[in-house]
């Protein structure tokens, strides 16, 4: 891994607030040329600091704003359970992020559909037809009081 100067954070910043920004407008922000900033965006995407380029949604614009978070218990930690419930999970559309998390609980879901309807119908037709699953807790969000992508260096 590449160690980051003060000018690759400086880039990452601006870009994770936008990314559309042209390599110009990043050079006046930067006072460096427009090839250096190319480079060095060209580097941090080689490197794999910088994964992919991505579209936020307004979740409310899409009509799916019920968002939950699900803890899962599975039934055993055996290497095999863990491994197939983490391959099920991953393919399913509704479940936007899945950590293995310690504490009372395996598993941390977060999870976005359009309402309690929608929300019954994935826990009945999708999560719980998961293998190994000894139980579930659902949290509903009342409010997002902050949500970002930006990561602060």
């Amino acid at each position: 891994m590449i160690q980051l100067d003060v000018i690759d954070k400086k880039l990452l910043h601006f870009l994770q607030e936008d990314s559309k920004q042209t390599n110009k407008e990043l050079s006046h922000k930067l006072n460096l040329s427009v090839t250096a900033v190319y480079e060095r965006i060209k580097k941090l995407e080689r490197e794999g600091i910088i994964s992919k380029y991505v579209a936020i949604v307004d979740k409310k614009s899409v009509h799916k704003a019920f968002v939950t978070f699900c803890s899962i218990k599975l039934v055993q930690h055996s290497k095999d359970y863990v491994v197939d419930f983490e391959r099920q999970v991953a393919d399913l559309e509704e479940v936007l992020e899945c950590y293995h998390i310690s504490g009372d609980y395996d598993y941390l879901l977060k999870v976005i559909v359009a309402d309690m309807d929608e929300f019954r119908e994935f826990m009945v037709k999708k999560l719980t037809t998961i293998s190994h699953i000894g139980s579930t807790h659902s949290a509903f969000m009342i409010n997002e009081v902050k949500h970002t992508t930006v990561i602060s260096m």
